[in-house]
């Protein structure tokens, strides 16, 4: 599918720390779960770097990979103020496969600049994690989540 197409911009499809429920109900409290989705042809990387020096999420191009996530329904009115969350992402239109492969446009973000190896504070990775199992993601792949690498946030 033709990925440059734009996606409905009622749809946000999040792969990282806004997986948790409660993160994103905090950040736009319009955002209500559609369902869990899988992009094909990506991984996910904690490779943005932080303001805090730590390791962000981000997808990465990736032929045989994929990258589960959820994907929310917000109001339009509301990208700006999920944008003042996402700062150093750019949006981006994503094909994602939901329930019986049927696949829709949503909009997400990555990071237009990555950095070698960054590691994310533990209470990061474990938003990612948590929100991973509130949306019963496959157990295989929160397996993998939680073999990130982690490190203590030192504030």
């Amino acid at each position: 599918m033709n990925e440059s197409a734009v996606g409905d911009p009622s749809l946000y499809f999040a792969y990282g720390s806004n997986l948790s429920t409660s993160r994103m109900g905090e950040r736009v409290p319009s955002a209500r779960v559609v369902a869990a989705a899988r992009a094909d042809g990506r991984r996910l990387s904690l490779g943005k770097l932080g303001r805090d020096g730590s390791g962000k999420a981000t997808l990465i191009d990736a032929p045989d990979a994929f990258v589960w996530g959820v994907v929310y329904a917000i109001d339009r009115c509301d990208w700006r103020r999920l944008d003042r969350f996402e700062r150093g992402y750019a949006r981006i239109s994503v094909f994602v496969a939901l329930e019986r492969e049927q696949h829709i446009a949503a909009t997400t973000y990555v990071a237009p600049e990555t950095a070698p190896d960054p590691t994310a504070f533990g209470w990061y990775k474990r938003l990612i994690v948590d929100g991973a199992r509130e949306h019963g993601l496959p157990a295989a792949y929160v397996a993998e989540l939680e073999r990130l690498p982690e490190r203590d946030d030192p504030g």
